[in-house]
C-alpha cells in the first residue's frame, strides 16, 4: 500500500483538528485522509449517510465506493464490521483518541490493533441497529 484513502469518524466540521466520532454509524462526517509514504497527503471530508437510508451498511457502501482501503472507529456494530471486510476495508480500533489527527498519527506509527468483533457493540447483534437512535 504506498498510497491509500484512511476513514474516520468526526465530529462537524470534520478535517484533523475536529473530535473523534466514536461510533462510526452515528457519526456526523467521515474525514477522508489520503495516505502517501506514511504520510498524510491531502485531507477531505464526506457527509455521513442517514441510517434510514440503508441501515448501519449505507455508510459502508458509500466509503467503499470512495475508495477507503482502512477505517478508524471506537465503536461500530458487528454487522458494519462484517461488511467492512467483505468490502475490503481494514477496521483498526482508535478508541481513547480524542482527535481525529491524534488517531491518524498513532495509526501512521503502527499503535492501532485491528477491529475485532469483541469490541463491538452488544446492542448491534439483535437485528441491526435499532435502539441506537
Amino acid at each position: 500500500m504506498n498510497s491509500f484513502l484512511l476513514a474516520v469518524p468526526s465530529a462537524l466540521p470534520g478535517g484533523l483538528d475536529a473530535a473523534m466520532g466514536m461510533h462510526f454509524g452515528h457519526c456526523d462526517i467521515f474525514t477522508l485522509v489520503e495516505i502517501e509514504e506514511g504520510g498524510i497527503k491531502k485531507v477531505t471530508t464526506m457527509q455521513n449517510e442517514p441510517h434510514a437510508a440503508g441501515g448501519c451498511l449505507a455508510p459502508v457502501q458509500k466509503l467503499a465506493e470512495q475508495g477507503v482501503r482502512a477505517m478508524l472507529a471506537g465503536g461500530m456494530g458487528a454487522r458494519p464490521l462484517q461488511a467492512f471486510h467483505q468490502a475490503g476495508i481494514q477496521v483498526f480500533f482508535s478508541g481513547g483518541h480524542s482527535s481525529v489527527e491524534n488517531a491518524v498519527q498513532a495509526f501512521l506509527a503502527g499503535k492501532l490493533p485491528e477491529f475485532t468483533q469483541d469490541q463491538t457493540c452488544k446492542g448491534h447483534s439483535e437485528g441491526g441497529c435499532s435502539g441506537h437512535h
